[in-house]
């Protein structure tokens, strides 16, 4: 387990549930919570391949931050079907200022941990990460 800088860990299940979608496809996107109790940074939700973005947004709490990951799959304007692996740091306005704090010093050490993320978002309401939003950074 891998120690992060602001004293959370990282659940080896957190890597080994990323590899599986970078390199297998075995999901469309993975939802992570920090356990504050146990100080780390767990496995919450793991979507279906055949989820759709919406059932993705749906998953995040209105009110409590998250990390998660999505793999987004979208045509160029040339035509050519591409993927994207973004990382998303869902921190709502209505969530506690600790837990905002928490999630905030712990995201540097937790995304390096899973290599190959392409796309960085942070969004504190819905519209910051909508389709459109995810389509033009991933281009």
């Amino acid at each position: 387990m891998a120690n992060a800088a602001s004293g959370m860990a990282v659940h080896d299940d957190c890597k080994l549930k990323f590899l599986e979608l970078k390199a297998k496809r075995t999901y469309r996107f993975i939802v992570f919570k920090i356990e504050e109790k146990q100080k780390q940074v767990i496995v919450e939700k793991l979507g279906e391949p055949t989820d759709s973005y919406e059932a993705f947004t749906a998953s995040l709490p209105a009110d409590e931050c998250r990390y998660a990951v999505y793999d987004f799959d979208f045509v160029t304007d040339e035509n050519c079907q591409k993927s994207r692996i973004i990382f998303i740091a869902w921190s709502p306005d209505t969530s506690k200022v600790r837990s905002k704090m928490i999630y905030a010093s712990s995201k540097d050490r937790f995304k390096r941990e899973l290599d190959g993320i392409q796309v960085e978002l942070q969004a504190t309401d819905p519209t910051e990460m909508g389709l459109d939003v995810i389509r033009s950074r991933a281009t």
